[in-house]
């Protein structure tokens, strides 16, 4: 079976480096965090609220996935 390198990447498991790359990622969910607040408190209760939640989960996956695979 032929090795990608952009394939291993993705696929595989990136466990915290150090505590610097801890603290990145605690703070990426507190400041999402306070968006989700603000738009729960700013946005009627509806679907495209739901919506919104959901791809700042999203952002934040993907913020955290970018550290996590990238950081020497």
């Amino acid at each position: 079976m032929p090795i990608y390198p952009e394939i291993e990447n993705r696929f595989t498991y990136h466990p915290p480096k150090d505590p610097n790359q801890i603290k990145k990622f605690e703070d990426l969910r507190a400041k999402a965090k306070e968006l989700a607040i603000f738009t729960f408190e700013l946005c009627p209760d509806s679907r495209e609220r739901s919506l919104a939640l959901t791809k700042l989960e999203e952002a934040v996956m993907w913020a955290n996935a970018a550290i996590a695979r990238n950081e020497e």
